[in-house]
């Protein structure tokens, strides 16, 4: 009986593939493994080859060298620096704008998301654009605080202008993830830990915050990879000490005509990229289990 186990078992997989509805799901799948691999696969792994290649076409990590070091790195930081400003204001602003939604009745809260969410269907250079407006010397902002001193302020073509520039591109994302979460809570226990007399801030900060941690984590982690890769409003809003990583592969690509570099640079961005993707998913997986205990 074992034998006859053992010699039909390594049928199973043929007799699998000879089936014609596995036949049909390879054929019907077959089309996005190609799309995947032509569009994704394939130009990752070509930027990799060209990261690794000299001028004369030999292997050499020069470009990783090169874009640790000097004025690379410089930039490297302050497109780190940046993001994780952006990551901090778009999460606070965030969650105070969908703490303040997900109180509203369904009809107005439906109506405030709609809000957030719209501005994000126009483009981000109209968008950019009408931040520099507004944040002109000779704009609403300084117009508005022309009675404040120091006035007009210096909002452009600095490192503060390109944060609120960023902020408000990620701010739409982060109400997002945040309203989802939010409205998850299970009002159930804020209620049984204000009847066994907690106060608002000891439910806050025991209850509340525990449960919507794991959404800010993932949050605040999506706006931070965003911002690694974001090009326009940094571009546009921000001086020669302010350029950020996507700016600088633009420049050796179309002014020095520097591909490996580039390919170098874009392939250290992808590895931070995949890291905070990584904790995003660390973070959820940790919301789940922790959503799982609170129900259990």
């Amino acid at each position: 009986m074992a034998a006859t186990l053992t010699a039909g078992a390594p049928a199973r997989p043929r007799k699998l593939l000879a089936s014609r509805k596995t036949r049909l799901g390879i054929l019907y799948a077959l089309p996005v493994v190609v799309y995947l691999l032509v569009l994704f696969v394939y130009p990752i792994f070509s930027t990799l080859l060209l990261s690794l290649k000299d001028a004369d076409g030999s292997f050499t990590l020069h470009w990783y060298a090169d874009a640790l070091t000097g004025v690379n790195l410089s930039v490297l930081i302050t497109t780190l620096r940046i993001s994780a400003e952006t990551a901090v204001l778009s999460l606070v602003f965030g969650f105070i704008l969908a703490q303040a939604i997900t109180r509203l009745k369904p009809i107005l809260a439906g109506l405030a998301m709609l809000i957030v969410v719209v501005p994000h269907f126009i483009s981000a250079l109209v968008r950019t654009y009408g931040w520099i407006i507004m944040l002109g010397d000779k704009g609403m902002v300084n117009e508005t605080l022309t009675w404040a001193p120091g006035a007009p302020y210096q909002l452009l073509y600095n490192e503060l202008g390109v944060v609120i520039g960023t902020t408000s591109m990620m701010l739409p994302y982060t109400v997002l993830l945040l309203y989802g979460v939010m409205r998850g809570v299970d009002r159930r226990l804020l209620a049984a830990a204000s009847s066994m007399g907690a106060g608002r801030v000891t439910i806050f900060r025991r209850v509340y915050l525990p449960l919507v941690a794991p959404g800010l984590a993932s949050a605040g982690l999506l706006s931070f990879i965003l911002s690694l890769g974001y090009y326009i409003t940094p571009a546009l809003m921000g001086g020669p000490n302010q350029t950020m990583i996507a700016t600088l592969i633009n420049q050796q690509v179309t002014k020095e005509n520097q591909w490996n570099g580039a390919a170098a640079q874009g392939v250290i961005l992808l590895l931070l990229t995949f890291a905070g993707l990584l904790l995003v998913k660390l973070a959820s997986s940790l919301g789940a289990s922790r959503k799982k205990r609170s129900g259990s």
